[in-house]
């Protein structure tokens, strides 16, 4: 830190969800050294912590911080008959977060509202909403619906679906964003509820741009959680009129 002050405060809020692909226990070692204060959950990402060795020695290193693993990686265990399995999987390596999807497996709306509830009883349960198929229009009516239902089943958050490269959901298979139905989706639903999966920098600089620097996103990469603290605080060109000179954002 430097030795004089900005007057800035020392974070400005938001959730900053990090996805990992199979970093090391010593690659996260690292990044929890220089930028582990604004981490907030890490998820490892869809089916990668069940093919990671020393998982539990990564896990120690990992211990300040909620860990949670991919929804997907849920579909494929819900898929294969073994939730009672992965609950015990889940306890055995000390998670207390797990994250329920739908994108890829078709599960029955009631079903996955009832697994909410369940998980909910014994983890801090994190749903998503979305097709990780790009070619599926989201329906901003069904997402409302859907979020509000997740929620009231017991859900913390609501991870709107973006895919870890932003190419579904929230975006467009070309990978822009979806900036109106987003708009739509956080009026309707606010803002405290949600995490926005955001792994492009675009995507970043959008959301802060439009809904503040204290605006929950997912999905970024480890090595973009100081770049994000910079656009959160104003201290990139991308968010400085807007963070600290209080200007309104061009129209998306």
């Amino acid at each position: 830190m430097p030795a004089f002050s900005l007057g800035l405060p020392a974070r400005v809020g938001g959730i900053t969800h990090v996805i990992d692909k199979g970093l090391g226990q010593r690659g996260w070692a690292d990044v929890l050294e220089t930028s582990g204060e604004y981490i907030d959950l890490v998820k490892l990402g869809w089916g990668t912590a069940y093919v990671t060795g020393n998982l539990k020695r990564k896990l120690e290193v990992l211990r300040e911080k909620p860990v949670v693993i991919g929804g997907t990686f849920f579909e494929v265990v819900y898929a294969r008959g073994a939730l009672d399995g992965y609950k015990r999987w889940l306890v055995d390596l000390g998670l207390t977060h797990v994250e329920i999807s739908d994108g890829t497996v078709d599960i029955p709306r009631e079903g996955k509202l009832e697994l909410i509830a369940d998980f909910a009883r014994d983890f801090t349960v994190l749903s998503e909403v979305g097709s990780k198929n790009s070619a599926v229009e989201p329906d901003l009516d069904d997402w409302t619906a859907w979020i509000r239902e997740e929620l009231d089943a017991g859900a913390w958050k609501v991870i709107t679906e973006a895919r870890e490269g932003g190419t579904a959901g929230t975006f467009t298979a070309g990978g822009e964003m979806r900036a109106d139905f987003v708009s739509a989706l956080a009026a309707d639903s606010g803002l405290d509820d949600l995490i926005f999966e955001a792994p492009t920098k675009a995507a970043q600089v959008w959301f802060v741009k439009r809904f503040g620097p204290g605006v929950n996103l997912g999905n970024i990469p480890p090595d973009e959680v100081i770049p994000l603290e910079t656009l959160r605080r104003g201290l990139r060109g991308d968010t400085l009129r807007e963070v600290l000179l209080g200007e309104q954002p061009a129209p998306a």
